[in-house]
């Protein structure tokens, strides 16, 4: 199985963020623990990140042929990118949408996810868990 993790803005300065809702792991750190956690297993991981939403769009375009599944974390674009909603929506492998700190219990704008009603699961505040709990579901 082919999985994408696509991470969205600011996701990039994971460990010099906020600690206390990011955690203190880079994104660095967060995709070698991943990789550590699956190396005997029949998945195959890319990576990527961008803070442009464009970038995103025209990556997940790119891959679509050759990609089972997208794990994404669209970080700010989760509240706000319809062109991110729909080009979610023309992906035909499986969709799961990943955050560090729980959303519902933030800022009221960061609780609703206009991608959720594309994803075939949500995972929120289970830190950079969230990653291998969603693998572990595709995977099963």
């Amino acid at each position: 199985m082919n999985i994408a993790i696509i991470n969205g803005p600011n996701l990039n300065n994971l460990g010099k963020r906020d600690n206390s809702i990011y955690g203190s792991k880079s994104l660095n750190e967060i995709e070698k623990l991943i990789i550590e956690n699956f190396t005997d297993s029949p998945v195959s991981l890319s990576f990527y990140q961008s803070n442009a939403e464009g970038e995103i769009i025209d990556y997940i375009q790119k891959i679509t042929e050759t990609t089972d599944a997208i794990i994404i974390n669209p970080g700010g674009l989760t509240h706000y990118s319809i062109s991110l909603r729909d080009c979610l929506s023309d992906f035909n492998g499986r969709i799961i949408e990943v955050h560090l700190s729980n959303i519902h219990a933030r800022e009221s704008f960061r609780r609703e996810s206009l991608i959720a009603d594309v994803c075939e699961g949500h995972i929120s505040g289970l830190g950079w868990f969230g990653y291998l709990t969603a693998i572990n579901y595709l995977l099963s």
